[in-house]
């Protein structure tokens, strides 16, 4: 099936308003399709109307914890993406009922409505045997998915970048007020980054894509790094010097409890969970299908991250993003 295929159908994205779920809208809007971008909150998505025609981008109301929103959200679509995932736990928002009983949710409601592909986002390290609720939470989501729809694509990325992560740009931000970076467990777990745009190509494929139908994909991109490696690259883009200093995770994660349970006025810098899964590495595995089967050679970091990063240079300015 050609791209041009998708003109005209309507295609479903839960959390389509999402760090990925934005970028697979714009390609799908490229390729003439009617989208419905389901969302908890339906005010944070008027800004991707714009992308499309008159009409072109619907934003309508969906949790993926209550069923019977997800089935209303699915009312005659052609097909479906499932883009929701939380990096950390938050009020009802929690690993296993986001990740694994949502996942579920939305396979179960697209076979029932006769959606003829699915393609679900999670993650590389997905396990169900791991220390980690994240990746726990994945893998039974994944579960969820073959249950319901064995033919479904799921795609597993590595750490995904682009101008609205929350890996980059969180260390750059947290550059600019401390003077070191932790290294956990001295930063030798290893990470393959993914474009944002590469993965948004990535799901366009898949679900255009008739050998795509019923396999996992793992997306890594061209080089592997340490996290070392990768806080070296952040300082030296937003050019700044700061102390690299290894500490042991079992050490962190106490502060990292008292984040969690405080009423402070930002986010978390760092998970009790997020240190679990900083202790594995998460690249892919060799010889699994990645984005070399689906037509895609992935762009590297270098010369990527500095278009946005670079506003946390001084005096860098701000980035606008463009969504490609």
């Amino acid at each position: 099936m050609s791209h041009s295929a998708l003109h005209n159908k309507l295609v479903v994205v839960f959390g389509g308003s999402g760090f990925v779920g934005r970028y697979i809208v714009k390609r799908l809007v490229e390729q003439g399709a009617r989208v419905r971008v389901a969302i908890r909150r339906p005010d944070q998505g008027l800004f991707l109307k714009p992308m499309g025609q008159v009409g072109q981008v619907q934003i309508v109301q969906a949790n993926v914890r209550v069923p019977v929103s997800v089935a209303n959200a699915l009312k005659g679509a052609d097909y479906a993406y499932n883009c929701v995932g939380i990096l950390a736990e938050g009020g009802p928002q929690r690993f296993n009922a986001v990740q694994a009983f949502g996942a579920e949710v939305i396979a179960k409601c697209a076979k029932e409505a006769g959606v003829k592909q699915l393609v679900h986002l999670s993650a590389i390290g997905a396990d169900a045997e791991s220390p980690s609720k994240y990746a726990q939470t994945k893998a039974a989501g994944e579960a969820g998915i073959r249950k319901h729809m064995p033919g479904a694509v799921i795609l597993r990325p590595s750490v995904i970048f682009g101008p609205e992560d929350d890996f980059f740009n969180r260390f750059a931000a947290m550059a600019g007020f401390v003077p070191a970076l932790p290294l956990i467990d001295g930063g030798q777990t290893k990470f393959q980054p993914v474009y944002v745009g590469d993965v948004a190509e990535a799901a366009l494929r898949a679900l255009t894509l008739d050998s795509a139908a019923g396999k996992t994909f793992e997306l890594g991109g061209p080089k592997v790094y340490s996290f070392a490696e990768l806080m070296r690259l952040t300082l030296d883009t937003i050019q700044k010097k700061r102390l690299l200093l290894p500490v042991p995770g079992a050490l962190l994660k106490p502060l990292a409890w008292v984040f969690e349970i405080l009423p402070l006025p930002f986010k978390a810098p760092i998970t009790r969970d997020q240190i679990t899964l900083l202790g594995s590495d998460n690249v892919a595995t060799a010889g699994a299908p990645g984005f070399a089967d689906l037509g895609i050679a992935p762009r590297p970091a270098e010369g990527l991250i500095d278009t946005w990063l670079i506003r946390f240079r001084r005096g860098g300015g701000k980035f606008e993003p463009r969504f490609s």
